[in-house]
């Protein structure tokens, strides 16, 4: 046996096999859309969250990430199958007065997104250049619109991969060089608690991860990648491949929301410090970088603002042209509608809001009172053997989506009342 190893090493015909690599070539969409979750939005929703209530909002996270994972594997699964993108198989599937109405809250839903990128975006270049918010957010809009009309997808997923890339290094890193209480965080993370007066919170970051628009992406993204098969066989390779993107992208969100939290509890909520605008956290930079701090922490803010208004607007695209049963392009005139719909009315939104950090909040709450509309829509598609064939969900995937839409429905109700 030993023998014939040494035998074998000597040779030079081996056949050729890309199976060990078959992963990277699907690694990109789930990070494409992990970007949406460590948005501006999410920093405001994490930074308050973390310096009002401590480590107790953390299952916050931990919970929306969950749904998050099932419910972008199940939107995937719609793309991979059918070849369609959420909003082209609500218009192919579903009745008129079921998916305008539908579809129409996803649009004001990624407005209400877009507002808070081009906000983030806009908060950056006034703590680096000293430029007003409103001037900020011109020409965070206008360099957003000049990369989607100009750049292909493959060079914005890549651009994009590289900004989640920076952004969570240095999260993460900060981990290592603050004080946090790991066993109340621990508790933080598996323990549900509602402090008093933390709904709005709750539902801020409830939405700032579970961002409807981003499961109309999900679903487009992977048509760039030609995911779509016709045989059982290339169906099943491509989605076990999908589960992983989907769970490592998923995943590495988790751990920069969380560290978010972590490092406002272990800075903040310590010092009794309540964090009501943005400029005010970059001072979690400066254990790492010291006076140089507000400058990275304002690059980072500028990364995630630009690369989220980026996907926002993709998404918006999406939805628009999948009303008229088309997919997105940037070239065709549907999805040019449905970007400059999205980006145009959040920087017009802009010029009226008086409080920077409460509009990104409000923002993100928005998000979560339409998601359930959304998962609905998603939930009865996949379930629906017309449209899923043999790849329809089953049983207990269906309860568990059901379960998603009613918990979230639930705390909506909640915040209505609170």
């Amino acid at each position: 046996m030993i023998k014939n190893f040494f035998q074998d090493l000597k040779r030079k015909d081996h056949k050729r096999y890309l199976g060990g690599l078959d992963v990277f070539r699907y690694i990109g969409p789930g990070l494409l859309v992990t970007v949406g979750f460590i948005d501006p939005g999410n920093w405001a929703s994490n930074f308050a969250a973390g310096s009002e209530f401590g480590y107790s909002l953390l299952w916050v996270v931990t919970l929306s990430t969950i749904m998050l994972i099932v419910l972008q594997h199940n939107v995937a699964h719609l793309g991979i199958v059918t070849g369609l993108c959420l909003s082209e198989a609500a218009t192919k599937y579903t009745p008129k007065w079921v998916s305008r109405p539908i579809l129409g809250t996803a649009v004001l839903a990624s407005i209400s997104t877009s507002l808070a990128e081009i906000l983030g975006g806009a908060i950056a270049l006034e703590m680096l250049l000293d430029i007003p918010i409103v001037w900020g957010a011109v020409l965070t809009t206008v360099f957003v619109l000049i990369m989607l009309m100009t750049n292909s997808y493959k060079k914005i997923e890549r651009s994009i991969i590289a900004f989640v890339s920076v952004i969570g290094l240095s999260f993460i890193y900060e981990l290592f060089l603050v004080e946090i209480d790991w066993p109340l965080a621990v508790e933080g993370w598996i323990t549900p608690s509602i402090p008093k007066g933390s709904m709005l919170i709750i539902m801020s970051v409830l939405g700032a991860v579970v961002m409807p628009h981003n499961l109309f992406l999900h679903s487009e993204v992977i048509q760039s990648h030609e995911y779509n098969k016709q045989d059982d066989a290339s169906i099943k390779k491509v989605l076990k491949y999908e589960l992983f993107d989907t769970l490592f992208s998923m995943i590495v969100g988790w751990a920069i929301n969380s560290a978010m939290i972590l490092l406002a509890a272990a800075t903040f909520f310590k010092s009794g410090i309540q964090v009501e605008e943005l400029q005010q956290a970059k001072s979690l930079l400066e254990p790492l970088l010291g006076s140089n701090a507000a400058i990275v922490f304002a690059l980072a803010l500028l990364m995630a603002g630009i690369s989220s208004t980026i996907t926002s607007g993709m998404a918006a695209g999406s939805i628009f042209a999948g009303i008229f049963g088309e997919s997105y392009h940037i070239k065709d005139s549907h999805s040019q509608v449905g970007v400059l719909l999205s980006l145009g009315v959040a920087l017009l939104l802009i010029f009226f809001i008086g409080d920077p950090f409460k509009g990104l909040l409000i923002s993100q709450m928005i998000l979560s009172i339409q998601l359930p509309f959304t998962v609905f829509l998603q939930v009865g598609l996949t379930s629906s053997r017309k449209v899923m064939g043999n790849y329809v969900n089953s049983r207990w995937s269906t309860f568990v989506l059901y379960t998603i839409a009613i918990v979230v429905s639930v705390l909506n109700i909640m915040l209505l009342f609170s």
